[in-house]
C-alpha cells in the first residue's frame, strides 16, 4: 500500500499525507483528492446497486422428476408471482446433484436421504439436507373403480399398478394391512407420475404419495378408495439440499422460506449459520 501511494504522489507531484513517526494525516491536497474519490466511489456504488436492482435473481434448482412435475410445477407460477425479479431454471432427474460447477445447481429436491457414500465424506459434511416433511402413501384410484374396493382385501381382485422406484411399496403396505401382498401382475412404472397418471386412467390401483397427486385429488381424477378404512404409510419422501456456502444466497432463502410456506413446515436458515458437523 505504501509503495502505491509514493507513486501516486510521484504520478501528481504533491504529497498526499504528511508523515509524522508512526502516524499519518492528510495534507490539503490529500483532502482535496479525498473529496473527489468518495463522490467518485458513491457514484459506482449507485450504478451497481442499479445494475443490481435490475438483474434477475437466478436459482439453478434440480428436482426428482415427479416431485417437479406433480408438486413444484403446478406452484411455479405463484411463486414467480409472489417473488418480483426472481429467475428460476429448473431441471428433473434422479441423478442427486454433485455441486459441481459443470452441474449449474444450486439447490436440489431429492428422492431418499441422500447417502454420504454419494456425495463423498468431505463434500457431505459441507451439505445442508433438510426434511420436507412427511408424506402419505395410499392406493389411488379412478372414481369409477372405487365402489368396488371396500377392504384392503378388494385390491386383491384388481391391477395394482407398481411404481419400481418408490421406497414404499406393495408388499409394504399389504403387511400393514395384515395381509400378504398379491405377485406383481399389474403394469410397471419408474415414475410416479406415471403410475398416477395410469390410475387416473383407470389402467388400475396406484400406490403413491397424496402429496404428489394433490391435483388429481383435487380435480376429483383420482380418490383414496380406502381413507379412514386402511393404515396408511407416512414417511420422509423428498429432501432439500444445498452447498452451506449458498445459505445466505438470497434467492435461495426466498425459495426456501417459500417452501415452507407451501408445505406448511418450519425451515430455519437462520439456524444452520454454525459450522458443518
Amino acid at each position: 500500500m505504501s509503495h502505491a501511494i509514493r507513486g501516486l504522489e510521484q504520478t501528481l507531484g504533491a504529497a498526499l499525507f504528511l508523515r509524522e513517526g508512526r502516524s499519518v494525516r492528510l495534507t490539503s491536497d490529500g483532502r482535496t483528492l479525498m473529496r473527489h474519490v468518495e463522490r467518485g466511489f458513491g457514484e459506482l456504488q449507485l450504478g451497481i446497486g442499479s445494475v443490481l436492482a435490475q438483474a434477475p435473481r437466478l436459482l439453478r434448482v434440480h428436482s426428482a422428476p415427479s416431485f417437479a412435475a406433480q408438486w413444484l410445477l403446478p406452484r411455479l407460477r405463484r411463486l414467480l408471482k409472489e417473488v418480483e425479479g426472481l429467475e428460476v431454471r429448473l431441471a428433473a432427474g434422479t441423478d442427486y446433484a454433485r455441486f459441481l460447477p459443470s452441474d449449474e445447481c444450486d439447490v436440489d429436491i431429492v428422492y431418499g436421504m441422500p447417502s454420504p457414500d454419494f456425495h463423498g465424506a468431505a463434500m457431505h459434511q459441507n451439505l445442508i439436507v433438510l426434511p420436507l416433511g412427511t408424506e402419505v402413501i395410499t392406493p389411488l384410484c379412478a372414481p369409477a373403480l372405487a365402489p368396488d374396493i371396500r377392504t384392503p382385501r378388494d385390491l386383491l381382485r384388481h391391477t395394482l399398478i407398481e411404481s419400481e422406484t418408490k421406497r414404499v411399496r406393495w408388499p409394504a403396505w399389504f403387511a400393514a394391512n395384515g395381509h400378504i401382498a398379491p405377485e406383481p401382475r399389474g403394469p410397471r412404472f419408474d415414475r410416479s407420475f406415471l403410475s398416477l397418471s395410469a390410475a387416473a386412467d383407470e389402467l388400475g390401483v396406484a400406490l403413491e404419495s397424496t402429496r404428489l397427486a394433490e391435483r388429481e385429488l383435487a380435480s376429483g381424477r383420482l380418490v383414496r378408495p380406502l381413507r379412514d378404512v386402511c393404515e396408511d404409510v407416512v414417511y420422509t419422501g423428498h429432501w432439500l439440499v444445498f452447498p452451506r456456502s449458498m445459505r445466505y444466497s438470497q434467492p435461495l432463502v426466498v425459495f426456501v422460506g417459500w417452501l415452507a410456506t407451501e408445505l406448511g413446515l418450519e425451515l430455519d436458515l437462520e439456524a444452520l449459520d454454525g459450522p458443518a458437523d
